[in-house]
């Protein structure tokens, strides 16, 4: 194996956890979206007073900012994930949140990325009333923004000094 190969493969054992959580991740909100175009664009699913199942088709982005954006938030989306992969060795380095927090982010973008370059929209369907629709993918790269600003604001280590 090549030299260049190697690293790949020593890079691929080194975060074997990371990516086959992100992959789980990223195929539990592919299937639920499926499902949700399958069984939930004619109707409403109560399950809860404070929480249903709705198919709503997102061409914009989180809040109902920017509908009709869908191609522009495909760049940012591309932008957001091939900063994290670039950065991915100093990110990492900042400790297993931040590790964590990027998997989660980068998992959720690639799920909605997929559904805007294929569907040209996200699939969102989870709905508690008082808040936008959302899916899983908008899930996780929440838990990963929330476990970075963690990192920033909670879980920071005081930086020795060198002499």
């Amino acid at each position: 194996m090549s030299g260049k190969g190697a690293q790949v493969k020593a890079w691929l054992f080194k975060y074997r956890w990371e990516l086959g959580i992100g992959s789980v991740i990223f195929l539990i909100d592919h299937f639920t979206k499926v499902l949700a175009l399958w069984y939930l664009p004619d109707r409403v699913v109560k399950i809860f007073p404070f929480f249903q199942l709705r198919y709503v088709e997102n061409t914009g982005a989180a809040f109902g900012m920017m509908q009709g954006g869908n191609w522009i938030l495909v760049f940012v989306m591309l932008g957001i994930i091939l900063y994290i992969l670039k950065s991915w060795k100093e990110l990492c380095s900042q400790g297993r949140v931040v590790r964590w927090g990027c998997v989660f982010i980068l998992a959720g973008a690639i799920g909605n990325l997929y559904d805007r370059i294929t569907l040209g929209y996200v699939v969102d369907f989870l709905d508690f009333l008082v808040w936008p629709v959302f899916n899983v993918a908008d899930s996780f790269i929440t838990i990963g923004g929330c476990l970075f600003a963690y990192s920033l604001l909670v879980d920071r280590k005081p930086k020795q000094e060198e002499k």
